[in-house]
């Protein structure tokens, strides 16, 4: 990776600049959460996921055969990246400030980043990741996770998400060792533009899960997870600044059940 040091710096972030570094390789990081500027970043070594040798951890299986989280997919972007950018225990800085920030919500509302939501029992949001999506490349931006394998069902989400709406790149910017375990490997510079390059001439599509899958066919039951809840609701409890009971959170989800998800992944693996 070149060093940031060697990097021209800016303060602004448009959506067409965006996008175009990502066509050609690039993305933008902050050195803090408080640097006022940011850097293009385009690695020597790329980390991918390829997607038809995702590994399905059987501990993660389990968890999400138990439906211990509900999955939606673009309910609560601003909350997702903000999560993202966090300080956490072992990790008190991170790449993404206000410029970054601001930005990706920007390219959300124009419908070129998306996010998947991890909702625990009560309704809290629990884990997730965000990403930008072109062609039929998906880059994975960041992850976040407040509860065990929050952070994990997202990705085994999005993986399955990926697969059936017929992407061809998982771009995952580094391999680390977390990915490593999912089967992401690293890939020589002129290799990911190679992959890049026919991921872009392809179309993805990113609601294809949302077609064949019925919101609502997961439920326990109209008692259980309470009469009248609809796919309005996460979104409607967000704009209100109020947590979505657990119930419409089980309820309003754009993407399947941990069991689904499963399946999915099983099915196309």
């Amino acid at each position: 990776m070149h060093h940031p040091g060697d990097q021209p710096r800016m303060r602004e972030l448009d959506p067409p600049l965006l996008l175009r570094a990502y066509a050609a390789g690039l993305f933008p990081m902050a050195d803090t959460r408080d640097s006022p500027d940011i850097f293009w970043v385009e690695p020597r070594r790329r980390g991918i996921l390829p997607l038809d040798a995702f590994h399905l951890p059987r501990s993660l299986a389990r968890t999400l055969r138990r439906e211990r989280f509900a999955h939606t997919v673009d309910r609560a972007f601003p909350e997702v990246i903000a999560a993202c950018a966090e300080a956490r225990p072992g990790r008190e800085q991170t790449w993404i400030n206000d410029t970054i920030l601001t930005a990706y919500v920007r390219l959300h509302r124009e419908g070129h980043a998306h996010s998947v939501e991890t909702w625990d029992a009560e309704g809290r949001l629990v884990g997730g990741l965000y990403g930008v999506r072109l062609g039929a490349a998906f880059f994975g931006e960041s992850m976040f996770s407040r509860a065990t394998d929050a952070s994990k069902a997202a990705l085994a989400h999005l993986v399955a998400r990926l697969r059936l709406g017929g992407f061809r790149l998982l771009d995952t910017q580094f391999l680390t060792e977390h990915l490593a375990r999912f089967g992401g490997v690293e890939v020589k510079r002129s290799r990911y533009l190679a992959l890049l390059s026919a991921a872009l001439a392809a179309r993805g599509d990113w609601q294809a899960l949302d077609r064949v899958h019925k919101p609502h066919a997961y439920s326990p039951s109209p008692a259980a997870s309470g009469a009248g809840a609809c796919g309005a609701c996460l979104g409607r409890a967000a704009a209100e600044g109020r947590r979505p009971a657990g119930a419409e959170a089980a309820r309003a989800g754009e993407g399947p059940s941990g069991k689904r998800i499963v399946q999915l992944l099983s099915q196309t693996s």
